[in-house]
């Protein structure tokens, strides 16, 4: 048969035999959920300032839960609140890494919580760089209110699903690739490139 009839018959774009989905849907799955996570959390942070007068606050249910507006200067709980160039320069060094080992997503699973954790990085970080007082010092917009305990955004519910998802993950031994820890369970991609050394018998 030849190398053409070959390729013809295995799509690259198709599921693999393993049932995993490819590569290229994976990430495809990774960066939408991003897109969708990085939008809700600007329109919601848009909304937010256009019916909220910053200090006061609307019940949503009782005092578990209401809306009250207020500019973040620091990071949860409003830690550190000089030193706001710090979680600049955090959310952008998650932000690289979760690109790079993107590059070796090969679990839905780990695509979404790559995905939520990118969308609510950036989500925050476009605060941080482009709204007052100044670029890369800028105050993030909070406006979910948890009782008085913590007063987060859209962003911030994302991080925490993506950690809890991650623990999840972590825990149960499935690793970005697919695989799971200690297993023989090899990723397609891998076993298809060790198998082109080898020369048929």
């Amino acid at each position: 048969m030849s190398e053409q009839s070959r390729a013809d018959r295995t799509p690259p774009d198709r599921e693999s035999t393993s049932g995993r989905p490819s590569r290229r849907r994976l990430l495809g799955l990774l960066a939408g959920l991003a897109v969708v996570v990085v939008g809700l959390d600007q329109l919601t942070k848009h909304l937010a300032e256009a019916h909220l007068e910053p200090g006061g606050t609307i019940p949503v249910l009782g005092s578990v839960l209401s809306l009250h507006l207020v500019y973040n200067p620091g990071a949860a709980f409003s830690l550190a609140t000089g030193m706001t160039w710090v979680f600049t320069l955090a959310a952008l060094v998650v932000t690289v890494v979760v690109l790079r080992v993107a590059r070796r997503i090969g679990s839905a699973w780990w695509a979404v919580a790559l995905g939520l954790l990118l969308g609510g990085s950036v989500g925050n970080l476009y605060d941080r760089l482009f709204r007052d007082p100044a670029f890369g010092r800028g105050h993030v917009v909070d406006f979910i209110n948890y009782n008085g305990y913590f007063v987060g955004n859209v962003a911030d519910i994302a991080i925490v699903g993506a950690a809890v998802l991650i623990a999840v993950l972590a825990l149960r031994g499935r690793e970005v690739d697919g695989s799971l820890a200690g297993s023989a369970d090899v990723p397609e991609e891998t076993a298809a490139a060790e198998g082109t050394g080898h020369g048929r018998a």
